[in-house]
């Protein structure tokens, strides 16, 4: 629990009055996705003719963001970013955000010891209660280390944002300098990806790979979603959840009954997660719900702890993978489309378990602009970021099979990639191998 010492009188003023605050040149932090200010957002931008170069560190911005809408030529407000969201993307395309390469549970250690500068942290959090408590809600990933770090912690109130249980999911009023009122949105929500026929077909080879106990974490996207959707209708009982982001498909399996922990060593009988985005009924789940816990990304992330469980089971989607097994889940060459995440943490984390399993799905291929192409190729695309190395690829799973890479050789790896591409693309991707080495020669 953070320290209640005095030095701070958590003083009640304006959105326009807590912006005034700000300098030119000052480093900023929002927070991530709905804990970001809208209130502030829009004073600040109120400013931009005055200001220059003010920084913002910020994270899955889910709303507009009022800074950049204001200032398009970037002279005034600049974002620096941890994990992009749609919105974020189309900023990093307009030069208006910059990606900050990271391994997302390692953030509140980058804010602790590697981040020089913070001047002010504006957090959305939900009003205080009697006893002098904000709470951040179910987003609290590095949340306690920028509040630790900065010089001056304003607190946009939202009636909206849920108070959830975890020892670091709230902050004291001691440790808050101002106090501002925000708006009466509602919470933004992220909506499901429908599951399409491939998305279904990889899940149901993973999920036959589940077992009663077993300790889940499930990534963003169709494909897992799909996985948590089979798993209601399979015999699959005594579930744990030890994940970083917590969606729909898993607050479902808890609702369902499918989900007790009591097989977890670390936080055993409960739900473990960092943040959770998706519906409001996803929300209403752990509304001051005991039986999920809300810990710093730190806590859910880092490999040793992710190990502590037994029969981890940690379900990612990728974009890319080469035949050597090197995963590409973040960019489009040197264009920037998400983060790494939390991937290739729990990708190791998993494979460290007793009796885990790391899975990376894809489909097989993919479409744009009318011309179909094979997300198997014997290499990454010039500028695609390697987001998992093909050492800690464990399990890769396709709509035409699943195989596990681990103590495989490269003429076995790319064997074995070729037999889960698509057929249309077999023969190309055997004879392109062969052709640059990566295949055993053939004796006649």
């Amino acid at each position: 629990m953070q320290s209640m010492a005095a030095g701070k009188s958590a003083r009640r003023i304006s959105a326009a009055e807590a912006a005034a605050l700000v300098s030119s040149g000052d480093w900023l932090d929002y927070g991530v996705g709905f804990n970001q200010p809208d209130a502030f957002d829009r004073a600040l931008a109120a400013r931009a003719a005055e200001l220059r170069d003010v920084t913002i560190r910020n994270c899955l911005s889910m709303r507009p963001r009022a800074i950049l809408e204001a200032d398009p030529q970037g002279r005034s407000f600049r974002c620096f970013n941890w994990h992009f969201s749609g919105y974020d993307r189309r900023m990093h395309d307009a030069g208006l955000c910059h990606y900050i390469p990271c391994n997302l549970g390692e953030i509140p250690d980058y804010y602790r010891r590697f981040v020089d500068r913070l001047d002010i942290a504006v957090i959305r959090t939900s009003p205080m209660d009697a006893q002098g408590w904000f709470n951040y809600g179910p987003l609290n990933l590095w949340h306690p280390a920028v509040v630790e770090r900065a010089a001056t912690v304003i607190i946009e109130e939202s009636p909206h944002i849920p108070p959830v249980h975890g020892p670091q999911a709230r902050l004291h009023r001691s440790e808050v300098d101002y106090v501002i009122a925000g708006d009466d949105a509602a919470l933004p929500e992220l909506p499901n990806a429908v599951a399409t026929d491939v998305d279904r077909a990889v899940a149901r080879l993973i999920a036959a790979e589940i077992e009663d106990g077993a300790c889940l974490q499930v990534g963003i996207g169709g494909m897992p979603n799909a996985v948590t959707t089979l798993l209601l209708d399979s015999g699959v009982k005594d579930l744990g959840i030890h994940t970083e982001m917590l969606n729909d498909g898993l607050a479902e399996l808890y609702r369902a009954g499918r989900v007790s922990g009591a097989r977890k060593a670390f936080d055993q009988d409960l739900v473990t997660y960092s943040f959770a985005l998706g519906s409001q009924a996803l929300y209403d789940t752990v509304r001051d719900n005991p039986d999920f816990i809300c810990r710093p990304v730190d806590e859910t992330n880092l490999p040793d702890i992710i190990a502590r469980n037994d029969r981890v089971v940690a379900i990612n989607n990728t974009t890319q993978i080469d035949l050597q097994g090197q995963a590409s889940s973040e960019s489009d060459g040197h264009r920037h489309i998400s983060g790494t995440g939390g991937q290739l943490q729990f990708v190791r984390g998993a494979y460290a378990s007793n009796g885990g399993k790391s899975f990376i799905c894809l489909a097989s291929t993919y479409e744009r602009n009318g011309v179909r192409k094979s997300r198997i190729a014997v290499e990454l695309t010039p500028g695609n970021i390697v987001t998992t190395p093909r050492s800690d690829m464990m399990i890769v799973v396709t709509e035409y099979g699943m195989v596990n890479l681990k103590g495989k050789s490269v003429p076995e790896r790319a064997e074995a990639l070729i037999g889960l591409a698509h057929p249309d693309y077999r023969e190309s991707l055997e004879r392109e191998a062969r052709e640059k080495g990566l295949l055993r020669r053939r004796y006649v």
